[in-house]
């Protein structure tokens, strides 16, 4: 069983920076793969980015200003997000995908974690 611990949310000015950063436990790290995802007040649940072996996926909303690494040593992927906006306030959540592709759909992911919450004030 996978379980997904994120971290790094709070509070930031439009403009500025967060780091989130997803921990994975149980199970084998190499055996699958991870992605953000976030869900803002009244809207759906959408992709934000993944990271498979040798590539990454961004949504368009976010391409140039997020980056998405992971570390093999530690188990953790970690999302950049710069430049901010407000309408990147959401609640942000780790999400993994069994196999070597990483998942982009919401109904695709295999299991979540509890997510972290992310502000941005205008």
């Amino acid at each position: 069983q996978v379980q997904l611990v994120e971290s790094g949310g709070g509070l930031v000015q439009a403009g500025g920076s967060l780091r989130l950063t997803c921990a994975a436990s149980g199970g084998t790290f190499s055996r699958y793969c991870l992605g953000w995802f976030r869900q803002a007040p009244g809207k759906e649940r959408e992709f934000v980015a993944s990271i498979g072996w040798t590539s990454t996926y961004f949504a368009d909303s976010v391409k140039g200003r997020f980056t998405i690494s992971s570390d093999n040593d530690k188990n953790t992927v970690a999302l950049q997000m710069n430049s901010l906006k407000p309408e990147a306030t959401a609640v942000y959540y780790c999400a993994g995908k069994l196999g070597l592709l990483p998942t982009t759909e919401v109904n695709d992911s295999d299991f979540w974690g509890q997510g972290t919450q992310g502000t941005v004030s205008s």
